[in-house]
């Protein structure tokens, strides 16, 4: 299975940082790569997403295990699947009142071992996205 992910501590309290994660509508103002994400984080839920490369082509992503203001994960991928993403985001406290911030995409399915090996490195989109909520959460 491939894998991503990224760390970074904020300056802020959890449940700050969670109140940023949760306004889908400002994602395109600091996640990198997002044009537009609709719809709400919560149990169930799902939403689109739309990319700066392909601002007309919506994928859906389906929410799961919200644990407010601890952690989420957002799916997506091929129908039975095939090929899949979890992206799992959490937030953890620190003892200086900072938040340690993980996100973390495992990819699996059935066409993972072929279709994973065409992926790029998503290394320095996770380490941009992770700054990107930094900067919002901390002005």
């Amino acid at each position: 299975m491939k894998t991503f992910s990224a760390n970074i501590n904020i300056a802020r309290p959890p449940e700050a940082v969670w109140a940023v994660l949760m306004d889908t509508s400002s994602y395109s103002e600091w996640a990198t790569g997002v044009h537009r994400l609709e719809g709400q984080i919560e149990n169930g839920a799902l939403l689109k997403l739309s990319t700066v490369s392909k601002p007309q082509n919506f994928m859906d992503l389906r929410v799961s295990k919200v644990e407010s203001p601890k952690t989420f994960t957002v799916s997506g991928g091929l129908p039975l699947n095939l090929f899949r993403g979890d992206r799992t985001v959490t937030l953890t406290p620190q003892p200086d009142g900072t938040t340690e911030f993980e996100m973390r995409e495992v990819f699996s399915g059935l066409l993972e071992p072929i279709l994973g090996r065409m992926l790029p490195d998503l290394t320095e989109s996770f380490e941009s996205y992770a700054a990107g909520l930094k900067q919002m959460c901390e002005g």
